[in-house]
Protein backbone atom coordinates (compact mmCIF):
# COMPACT_ATOMS: atom_id res chain seq x y z
CA UNK A 1 0.00 0.00 0.00
CA UNK A 2 1.44 3.55 -0.80
CA UNK A 3 2.22 6.19 1.70
CA UNK A 4 -0.02 9.44 2.01
CA UNK A 5 0.92 12.58 1.78
CA UNK A 6 2.21 12.40 5.68
CA UNK A 7 3.97 9.14 5.13
CA UNK A 8 1.67 6.82 6.75
CA UNK A 9 1.14 4.05 5.33
CA UNK A 10 -2.34 3.47 6.02
CA UNK A 11 -1.91 0.07 7.56
CA UNK A 12 -3.01 -0.61 11.09
CA UNK A 13 -0.12 -0.43 13.47
CA UNK A 14 -0.48 -3.11 15.83
CA UNK A 15 1.87 -3.85 18.91
CA UNK A 16 2.67 -6.86 20.18
CA UNK A 17 3.67 -7.12 24.11
CA UNK A 18 5.31 -10.64 25.78
CA UNK A 19 2.26 -12.33 26.12
CA UNK A 20 0.88 -11.99 22.56
CA UNK A 21 4.06 -13.73 21.45
CA UNK A 22 3.48 -16.70 23.30
CA UNK A 23 -0.04 -17.57 21.87
CA UNK A 24 1.22 -19.42 19.21
CA UNK A 25 3.33 -22.12 21.01
CA UNK A 26 1.10 -22.00 23.96
CA UNK A 27 -2.18 -22.03 22.29
CA UNK A 28 -1.45 -22.79 18.71
CA UNK A 29 -3.00 -19.96 17.37
CA UNK A 30 -1.05 -18.03 14.04
CA UNK A 31 -0.78 -15.20 15.15
CA UNK A 32 0.04 -13.34 11.94
CA UNK A 33 -2.95 -14.87 10.82
CA UNK A 34 -5.27 -14.18 13.05
CA UNK A 35 -4.38 -10.18 12.37
CA UNK A 36 -4.76 -10.35 8.96
CA UNK A 37 -8.02 -11.83 9.51
CA UNK A 38 -8.98 -8.88 12.02
CA UNK A 39 -7.56 -6.04 10.19
CA UNK A 40 -6.58 -6.79 6.94
CA UNK A 41 -3.12 -5.18 6.06
CA UNK A 42 -1.14 -4.29 9.51
CA UNK A 43 2.24 -3.08 10.59
CA UNK A 44 3.34 -5.56 13.88
CA UNK A 45 5.01 -3.61 16.10
CA UNK A 46 7.23 -4.74 19.01
CA UNK A 47 9.31 -2.90 21.81
CA UNK A 48 12.81 -3.49 22.45
CA UNK A 49 11.87 -3.98 25.43
CA UNK A 50 9.33 -6.96 24.98
CA UNK A 51 12.26 -8.48 23.27
CA UNK A 52 14.11 -8.27 26.68
CA UNK A 53 11.76 -10.09 28.23
CA UNK A 54 10.91 -13.01 25.87
CA UNK A 55 15.43 -13.13 25.36
CA UNK A 56 15.34 -13.80 29.53
CA UNK A 57 12.97 -16.20 29.18
CA UNK A 58 14.37 -18.19 26.08
CA UNK A 59 17.02 -18.81 28.25
CA UNK A 60 15.47 -21.20 30.71
CA UNK A 61 14.45 -24.28 30.07
CA UNK A 62 11.07 -25.86 29.64
CA UNK A 63 7.82 -25.17 27.62
CA UNK A 64 7.83 -21.38 28.14
CA UNK A 65 11.53 -21.24 27.39
CA UNK A 66 10.60 -22.79 24.25
CA UNK A 67 7.38 -20.30 23.45
CA UNK A 68 9.43 -17.32 24.67
CA UNK A 69 11.95 -18.63 21.41
CA UNK A 70 9.11 -19.15 19.16
CA UNK A 71 7.86 -15.63 20.38
CA UNK A 72 11.80 -14.01 19.61
CA UNK A 73 11.13 -15.22 15.96
CA UNK A 74 7.49 -13.93 15.63
CA UNK A 75 9.06 -10.35 17.30
CA UNK A 76 11.63 -10.32 14.59
CA UNK A 77 9.33 -10.31 11.77
CA UNK A 78 7.80 -7.01 13.22
CA UNK A 79 9.61 -3.15 13.58
CA UNK A 80 11.16 -3.68 16.80
CA UNK A 81 11.46 0.15 18.32
CA UNK A 82 12.73 1.89 21.70
CA UNK A 83 9.81 2.96 23.84
CA UNK A 84 10.93 6.02 24.43
CA UNK A 85 9.21 6.06 28.20
CA UNK A 86 10.77 6.08 31.70
CA UNK A 87 8.29 4.35 33.10
CA UNK A 88 9.25 1.76 35.34
CA UNK A 89 6.98 -1.45 34.27
CA UNK A 90 7.13 -2.39 30.58
CA UNK A 91 3.29 -2.59 30.34
CA UNK A 92 3.35 1.11 31.13
CA UNK A 93 5.75 1.36 28.30
CA UNK A 94 3.60 -0.52 26.36
CA UNK A 95 0.33 1.81 27.24
CA UNK A 96 2.59 4.80 26.72
CA UNK A 97 3.96 4.30 23.44
CA UNK A 98 0.25 3.08 22.27
CA UNK A 99 -1.16 6.05 23.31
CA UNK A 100 1.23 8.59 21.87
CA UNK A 101 1.89 6.37 18.47
CA UNK A 102 -2.19 4.92 18.10
CA UNK A 103 -1.65 1.59 17.85
CA UNK A 104 -3.66 -1.03 18.30
CA UNK A 105 -2.14 -3.60 21.21
CA UNK A 106 -2.14 -7.52 21.17
CA UNK A 107 -2.30 -8.89 24.81
CA UNK A 108 -3.69 -11.86 26.96
CA UNK A 109 -2.77 -9.58 30.48
CA UNK A 110 -5.75 -8.67 31.85
CA UNK A 111 -4.78 -5.71 33.73
CA UNK A 112 -2.78 -4.24 31.17
CA UNK A 113 -5.82 -5.04 28.67
CA UNK A 114 -8.18 -3.22 31.25
CA UNK A 115 -5.68 -0.59 31.79
CA UNK A 116 -5.50 -0.13 27.79
CA UNK A 117 -9.42 -0.08 27.36
CA UNK A 118 -9.60 2.84 30.14
CA UNK A 119 -7.60 4.61 27.77
CA UNK A 120 -9.40 4.58 24.84
CA UNK A 121 -6.64 1.90 23.07
CA UNK A 122 -8.09 -0.71 21.12
CA UNK A 123 -7.32 -4.35 22.40
CA UNK A 124 -6.86 -7.97 20.44
CA UNK A 125 -6.98 -10.60 23.18
CA UNK A 126 -7.59 -14.13 22.83
CA UNK A 127 -11.03 -15.33 22.73
CA UNK A 128 -12.20 -18.82 24.09
CA UNK A 129 -8.17 -19.98 23.46
CA UNK A 130 -9.11 -20.33 20.12
CA UNK A 131 -8.89 -17.17 18.09
CA UNK A 132 -8.27 -13.60 18.64
CA UNK A 133 -10.90 -10.84 18.76
CA UNK A 134 -10.70 -7.23 18.53
CA UNK A 135 -12.31 -5.03 21.47
CA UNK A 136 -12.40 -1.50 21.30
CA UNK A 137 -10.95 1.13 23.61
Amino acid sequence: MAADRYGRSGRVRVLLDTNALLIPAQFGIDLYTELLGIFGDFEPITLEEVVDELTGLARGRGRDAAAARVGLALARRSTIVPSGSSAESVDERILEYARQEGCVVVTNDRELRKALLREGVDVVSMRRRKTLDLVRG
